[in-house]
């Protein structure tokens, strides 16, 4: 018997026998499914990452309070470090001489904005910025003007907005007209260039107005720290700024020789690192429970091969009495056990594969357009030899208790 008579006896086991099939096969192609839409995830969310990151601007970095990314319980040693004034901030800039390119921002979100009849949701982020901020951030405007550095000084009522926000002016046209703040009134002067979103969160739900106003009216007491970023002139120079950056702020925080920072300063590639190793951890754990089903579904596989050992008894003897050599039935059930582990297997990858290209159709629709589906080859390959060692590791014991019968007991089995 060939093998591609042995994969079509395994196929018409598999018909006759729809129910235990299914059951064995469903295990098999869960397993599959885990680690190939894990791996086809989390790589469209690396890439989206990679290009949002990019798009920050090349040779930046932002020094905050606390991380961008933390794990653990970690926070309680946030909690209890100073918050980075507007002073501090000021100071750094004056003493740095590596860059003159440095923003200082702050951020609160749950506001509601208004114009005339209109309301936004209260999710909106509202952002207090300074004249350097376009600058030193790769953010464009779509029409309008940022402000002056008269306006971010001295903290003129003006706002740009993002794109999430032009339907509160039905004419489609912001410029010069008012929103409502709380109770504060600001003049739109600018529209950002629509960013999209980044890990589920839009960047065009915002409203950016001057730093001095932000402070006075949205901060709360105990959330006053502002964000510094910093951006090197070179790609060389990188490192000497960061290490300025580094040695301005210990001293502004008077911080003594052996004390560690009581801030955070990092690099965009060092936001992308910590992201790729959340993802990863995430692969990790998927390609564990992916390949414990594959295991449990392996039990299964043996248990469906040995009924079927005992089912074509007959068949067996029958085949051994004409001639049939122990290795060639032994391998007509490895082959059969293998087949079944693949159907189960290509179930699997094709609902991985479809589920990883749906989340990129919903991240590049919504968030990042022309985005690619990153398509998880080295899983995909690792799944189909996996459920090949699957086939054979399982299949092995019911192919020898099959290769090992009698032929006379076999022809006398009813």
């Amino acid at each position: 018997m060939n093998v591609y008579e042995s994969i079509v006896i395994a196929v018409d086991s598999v018909r006759a026998h729809k129910l235990r099939s299914s059951l064995t096969l469903l295990s098999i192609g869960i397993g599959v499914f885990a680690i190939i839409a894990s791996s086809g995830i989390t790589g469209t969310l690396q890439q989206t990452v990679s290009s949002q990151l990019a798009d920050l601007g090349e040779n930046s970095m932002l020094i905050q309070r606390t991380p961008s990314i933390n794990f653990g319980h970690s926070w309680r040693k946030y909690r209890t470090r100073k918050d980075i004034t507007p002073d501090i901030a000021r100071g750094l800039r004056e003493r740095m001489t590596t860059t003159s390119l440095i923003s200082v921002s702050n951020t609160n979100n749950g506001f509601t904005i208004q114009s005339g009849q209109e309301s936004s949701n209260p999710d909106v982020a509202l952002i207090g910025i300074d004249d350097m901020y376009f600058e030193v951030n790769a953010i464009s405007l779509q029409e309008g003007r940022a402000f002056t550095e008269q306006e971010a000084t001295i903290g003129n009522n003006v706002a740009i907005i993002g794109t999430d926000l032009l339907p509160l002016f039905p004419d489609g046209k912001p410029l010069g007209k008012t929103i409502t703040i709380r109770n504060q009134q600001f003049t739109v002067v600018g529209v950002l260039e629509r960013k999209g979103g980044i890990i589920g969160q839009s960047q065009d739900n915002r409203v950016l107005i001057p730093l001095a106003v932000f402070i006075k009216y949205y901060t709360f007491r105990w959330d006053t720290s502002v964000d510094i970023a910093i951006k090197a002139y070179t790609k060389e120079s990188v490192a000497a700024t960061f290490d300025e950056a580094v040695g301005i702020m210990r001293t502004l925080r008077d911080l003594k020789p052996w004390e560690e920072n009581d801030f955070e300063i990092d690099l965009n590639e060092a936001l992308a690192g910590q992201f790729n190793n959340l993802s990863m951890a995430i692969v990790v754990v998927a390609w564990i429970s992916g390949l414990g089903a594959l295991v449990a579904a392996g039990i299964g596989i043996m248990n469906m091969m040995l009924v079927s050992v005992k089912e074509r008894t007959r068949e067996i003897g029958v085949r051994k009495a004409l001639g049939a050599r122990r290795r060639w039935i032994t391998r007509q059930f490895l082959i059969e056990s293998v087949t079944l582990c693949q159907l189960g297997g290509a179930t699997g990858v094709a609902g991985g594969l479809l589920t990883s290209w749906g989340v990129t159709l919903i991240v590049r629709t919504t968030s990042v357009p022309g985005l690619d589906f990153v398509f998880p080859w080295f899983a995909v390959v690792f799944s189909v030899i996996a459920c090949t060692m699957i086939g054979v590791g399982f299949g092995l014991y019911p192919a020898w208790r099959a290769a090992s019968l009698d032929p006379i007991e076999a022809l006398r089995y009813e």
